[in-house]
């Protein structure tokens, strides 16, 4: 059995939302809560599986209560109930920590499955939000730089395989191990998409990451 608490400021949508609920068998509304602070001491009394929050309430908004929630119980996953199909809600929401989106005009249809979804540690959107979240996150991570990925220690490690150093060599400059040095070249070239020594140079190359061949130092690496 899921456990819901319920919170909504108006008694008449949280009935109707019980009733989609507890219809299906498997949910059961523990408590309710008109506004944000209720919720979140609500939350706290009654350790429930899920939240279902709507992001309009009086005082304290539904995503601070969220954020909140997960502060105070990063158990707890929290959907977010709402009847804008707006992008800047939805970041919000799932930058507070929710698990998921769920529109009020779509709720008898998606919100059981949406519960279901954040009981089982999964995420959950309204399609054509979730088309808009893609969207903009292909959109954010064309604007950033290639390669930033890459820890610190992995440009640095990089910047020595290009000159021609070998993992020894690195690991004596570095005062590591080379099983670390190994460890650190196999995870930047993990990220580079690089699967031989050759890829690597060309990859770190094409991104910025490191000189062009030209401009090494005495030991580049041969093509």
């Amino acid at each position: 059995m899921i456990r819901v608490l319920l919170v909504d400021d108006h008694t008449l949508v949280r009935e109707g939302i019980r009733l989609c609920l507890e219809a299906v068998g498997d949910i059961q509304v523990v408590g309710e809560a008109e506004d944000g602070r209720q919720a979140v001491a609500r939350a706290l009394e009654l350790r429930p599986d899920v939240v279902v929050m709507d992001i309009s309430l009086p005082g304290q908004s539904g995503i601070d209560a969220t954020a909140q929630i997960k502060r105070e119980l990063p158990g707890v996953q929290v959907v977010g109930l709402s009847m804008y199909d707006n992008e800047e809600y939805v970041t919000r929401l799932l930058k507070a920590g929710a698990a998921g989106y769920v529109l009020k005009r779509s709720a008898a249809t998606d919100l059981v499955a949406a519960v279901r979804a954040a009981h089982a540690g999964d995420a959950f959107l309204y399609p054509s939000i979730a088309k808009r979240v893609i969207d903009d996150y292909l959109r954010r991570l064309d604007r950033e730089p290639a390669g930033a990925g890459l820890t610190a220690r992995e440009r640095e490690i990089l910047g020595y395989i290009v000159d021609g150093r070998s993992n020894r060599e690195i690991a004596e400059l570095l005062t590591l191990s080379v099983k670390t040095v190994e460890n650190h070249r196999t995870n930047v070239m993990a990220k580079l998409d690089a699967h031989d020594r050759g890829q690597l140079v060309r990859a770190a190359e094409r991104l910025g990451l490191v000189a062009r061949s030209g401009e090494l130092g005495s030991n580049p690496i041969p093509s």
